[in-house]
């Protein structure tokens, strides 16, 4: 298993090829401390055994798929699935692969690129797929870049899969937030969306306006506000850190496990998008190029 690190003076990050894995994000308190933003494993021999997709690349498609699969031009593409319902890309998750570092650049904004080939019908979806992911470091921020193309038309979904975690305290509950979505997707018993959309005026997760977690837990696939690309924004005034979330993508999935404290931002089309014709497009077919850039930038409050 490889280890790559870059950093800026404000910023270091380490990243595995296991996974396209992001070990640790630290950035500066209000004291001048580094602090590891990002829940992690201390040692990369650990993650194989990681079942909470800790910083990883989850694809091919990120997210739950109903009726055991999916259908294309008429051509049924049955997955793994558990009682119908497919998780995360399948038994074994672009977050289960080793990915090849293709570059890494240290220059003013250094990056690491990292790439991985999926072959036609792997975890049962159509088509070879060739997957980039750059992580950049670009002033105070972070920058994730997916680009895929594929010889066949297939249906894609990468996110990034990171617990965010913004001080040593083991609560979320004085975390401050914001949410720029206006509704999130109605579920059924088996956290699969029907296809409508619930307003969050209101209700439990009505984080329009920022304020305290509390005891909010969440599950949740959100739309983003369609006529901005700010999707988020969280912060904690024991660290004095805030972190800001911007992305093309037209989801937000926000998790908080019961297991551990940190809480995910995950950027991406809505689950179960090819059997809802209702949600955005997750078909990507010959000559098109997928592109997912989503924005982590910090600041001190």
């Amino acid at each position: 298993m490889k280890q790559v690190t870059i950093q800026t003076e404000n910023i270091i990050l380490i990243v595995l090829d296991y996974g396209a894995v992001i070990q640790k994000l630290l950035v500066k308190d209000k004291d001048g401390n580094y602090t590891n933003v990002v829940v992690g494993l201390d040692y990369p021999s650990a993650y194989p055994q990681d079942k909470k997709f800790m910083g990883a690349c989850v694809g091919r498609y990120a997210g739950r798929i109903s009726k055991g699969g999916f259908v294309i031009d008429k051509q049924n593409y049955p997955l793994h699935n558990v009682n119908g319902v497919h998780l995360h890309g399948g038994k074994t998750s672009f977050a289960q692969k080793t990915w090849k570092f293709e570059e890494v650049n240290n220059g003013p904004e250094p990056f690491v690129k990292l790439s991985y080939f999926s072959k036609h019908l792997e975890e049962g979806y159509p088509g070879n797929l060739k997957v980039v992911v750059t992580y950049k470091l670009s002033g105070n921020a972070l920058v994730i870049d997916y680009q895929a193309i594929t010889d066949r038309t297939t249906v894609i979904n990468l996110t990034n899969h990171s617990y965010f975690k913004l001080d040593d305290t083991d609560s979320l509950a004085h975390y401050n937030l914001q949410l720029n979505c206006t509704h999130y997707t109605e579920a059924t018993q088996d956290k699969l969306p029907t296809g409508q959309f619930v307003p969050v005026k209101g209700n439990t997760y009505d984080f329009l306006s920022e304020r305290p977690i509390g005891n909010t837990r969440f599950d949740i696939p959100f739309a983003i506000h369609p006529k901005t690309n700010l999707a988020a924004r969280v912060s904690s005034k024991k660290s004095g850190i805030s972190m800001t979330v911007k992305t093309n993508q037209p989801a937000l999935i926000v998790y908080t496990p019961p297991e551990f404290t940190g809480i995910c931002f995950e950027t991406q089309n809505f689950p179960d998008a090819p059997n809802q014709p209702s949600f955005p497009s997750a078909l990507l077919r010959p000559n098109e190029k997928y592109r997912n850039i989503s924005k982590y930038e910090f600041a001190l409050i």
